[in-house]
């Protein structure tokens, strides 16, 4: 296991994050901008450095939230948390509705370095941006959207952005909402 500091993302760290996210933006050109377009919007358009002046803009303007992860000093590790309605391709995915989603935090996206994957830091920054919903947000609903998977199934990067249902399991998360879908709503409740 990776010996990791986790620190919540605030302007001064946009250079640690985009170090960490590389040339690609993490994976093809996202910059952590997925569950935010807008309907109507085409991603073949915004993937690259659209989503990455998207991205620091709201970054550095305090309105995109995260968690990073450290290991020696070096960004190995991102989380990303915002309210629910922050996220608005979320309301659009018939899978993922809920009814009470003006009361929601969201934890939808995860990256790690390739080198630090497997090393429990997806599980640091879990548990480090829940610490920060609760004490600092007082977020009292929080939904995380893992990919589905079967028992010992192996998942690429690729996708497993969203995380893994027993990363949400092992932390409390219980599923919760339809069961149809590629990702499966999971939520946790103090």
């Amino acid at each position: 296991m990776a010996e990791v500091d986790c620190r919540e993302l605030v302007p001064e760290r946009w250079d640690d994050l985009e170090r960490l996210f590389g040339e690609r933006g993490a994976c093809g050109g996202c910059w952590c901008m997925s569950w935010r377009t807008a309907k109507g919007e085409r991603w073949e358009r915004l993937k690259g450095e659209t989503n990455r002046q998207r991205f620091k803009a709201l970054v550095l303007a305090g309105q995109a939230h995260g968690a990073l992860a450290y290991s020696g000093g070096q960004p190995v590790g991102w989380c990303s948390f915002d309210r629910r309605r922050d996220f608005l391709r979320l309301d659009r995915a018939p899978s993922l509705a809920c009814d009470d989603a003006d009361q929601v935090w969201s934890l939808p996206c995860f990256y790690i370095h390739p080198k630090f994957r497997a090393q429990g830091v997806a599980a640091a920054l879990l548990a480090f941006a829940l610490g920060v919903l609760r004490d600092q947000y007082r977020a009292a609903i929080i939904e995380a959207y893992p990919v589905k998977s079967k028992a010992g199934q192996k998942l690429t990067a690729a996708f497993a952005w969203t995380g893994t249902a027993s990363l949400f399991l092992k932390a409390g998360f219980l599923p919760v909402g339809k069961l149809d879908g590629g990702k499966q709503r999971m939520r946790w409740q103090p």
